[in-house]
């Protein structure tokens, strides 16, 4: 098993190294400039999309609400909460400004997978439309091209059982028993048994679901982090103080902290960023072209807002908690962080409650979430006939996970490579295709008639 983990750790160095680092980020602003900014100034646009969304009669599987609820689902959980707290433990302070510089670029590259994803969708044996990476290469591209839609469709079902499985049943089980007591297997077999009811119905159980239970627990989650930032507001300029001179500068040890260079603050802190909204890994656009629209860019500035309420709201309510109780120089890492900042930040021990229910339901939430990401890959992989036998697979994961022969450590490393290798084919394919996506758009919004009917 170590040999193994070596050989995880030596490729994992590899492809998230500077290249990759250079390749997210330089696809992310090519497209923020190509597209002329239009993700970051139609924000307020995309937000009256997203309410017009929530019922629709086009065509489609889900609404577009919904869609954005599912992807979300699927990026809400663990990067948020144990995430940012390992980006701020290995990359210190300054690792959440490159969070929010990956961030602000992934939301034009989630805008063009949105984009994409619905302007080369198909219809599957079922009636249902399915899309993705994998179909706008292959529809794309060209037939040609389809192997590299093979090869993101086989990392993306193996990063499934990863990301969207074993590593959320991980993270809950321990948050669960450190707060409650709860012994970790009997937590994985009663999120394995509420994950098995919800995919017994498909896509729009799954959308329905994420739709109600996303938008609660956000309000919760970054209720409860207000709430502490309003407490200790004069501690707030400071945090941000730290935060930017340490984007640029490396930290020394202090206390708990280990200190951390300049490099390591760009690295994790773009990884982490990355594992949390998924912007560039080509996930979020499986989800978003079931949408009930008929207008690619309509649902293209509905997803550009599942990147900026993950990591520019949720994971920054997440940083400056963990900064301005002092909890990143305590020596906890992950979840642990996250929850002692929150108990030192409000009163009575009810941090860690809020931290607790909120891991448990984000991670509920994008269990669900990937288990539909996965089970397209494999259905693109296999076809319709593999859906069912995927499904039991993956509630057999479930628990797995939360076994203590799983490290959680080699969980996060195994993530982080194949979330690399799924991101790989996405990005060429989006950088092929980004004149698509530029002339959609600029017929689009040079169109009077789309903007007068949508608002």
């Amino acid at each position: 098993m170590e040999s193994l983990i070596g050989i995880i750790s030596a490729i994992n160095g590899v492809v998230w190294g500077p290249a990759m680092l250079i390749l997210l980020a330089g696809t992310g602003l090519y497209l923020t400039l190509g597209l002329k900014l239009t993700p970051q100034r139609k924000l307020i646009y995309g937000f009256k999309m997203l309410w017009r969304g929530r019922k629709s009669t086009e065509e489609g599987d889900i609404s577009p609400f919904n869609a954005l609820m599912t992807a979300l689902s699927a990026t809400v959980g663990t990067g948020n909460i144990a995430g940012v707290a390992t980006a701020v433990f290995f990359g210190g302070p300054g690792a959440l400004f490159w969070m929010w510089v990956i961030a602000l670029v992934g939301m034009a590259t989630k805008f063009c997978e949105a984009t994409l994803a619905v302007h080369y969708r198909e219809k599957d044996a079922n009636g249902n439309h399915v899309g993705g990476p994998m179909y706008y290469i292959k529809n794309g591209l060209g037939i040609k091209w389809k192997w590299l839609g093979v090869l993101f469709a086989i990392f993306g079902m193996l990063a499934g059982f990863g990301i969207g499985n074993t590593i959320q049943s991980n993270s809950v089980a321990d948050a669960l028993q450190s707060t409650f007591g709860i012994q970790p297997l009997v937590t994985g077999i009663v999120i394995a048994v509420l994950v098995a009811l919800v995919l017994i119905g498909g896509i729009k159980r799954i959308g329905e679901v994420a739709g109600k239970l996303v938008p609660i627990m956000a309000i919760f989650y970054v209720g409860g982090g207000l709430i502490i930032l309003i407490m200790h507001a004069d501690r707030v300029p400071e945090a941000f103080g730290l935060i930017f001179y340490h984007a640029f500068n490396p930290i020394a040890a202090a206390g708990g902290f280990a200190g951390a260079t300049i490099w390591a603050a760009m690295r994790f802190g773009i990884a982490r960023g990355v594992f949390s909204n998924e912007a560039g890994l080509g996930s979020a656009p499986i989800a978003h072209a079931a949408a009930q629209t008929k207008d690619p860019i309509r649902q293209g500035t509905v997803a550009m807002l599942g990147t900026f309420i993950d990591t520019i709201i949720i994971c920054s309510i997440t940083g400056l908690v963990i900064m301005v109780t002092g909890a990143w120089q305590s020596g906890e890492n992950g979840a642990s962080m996250s929850a002692l900042a929150f108990n030192e930040g409000l009163p009575g021990g009810w941090g860690q409650y809020i931290v607790s229910i909120g891991l448990a339901v984000f991670a509920f939430t994008t269990i669900i979430g990937w288990s539909f990401y996965g089970e397209k890959c494999t259905q693109f992989l296999f076809g319709e006939k593999s859906n069912i036998p995927f499904r039991v697979l993956w509630v057999l994961a479930i628990p797995l996970g939360t076994l203590p022969i799983i490290d959680l450590g080699s969980l996060w490393l195994v993530a982080d490579t194949l979330n690399a290798m799924m991101a790989i084919p996405n990005l060429v394919a989006l950088l092929l295709l980004s004149p698509v996506v530029f002339k959609l758009t600029k017929d689009y919004f040079n169109n009077p008639a789309n903007l007068l009917k949508n608002n």
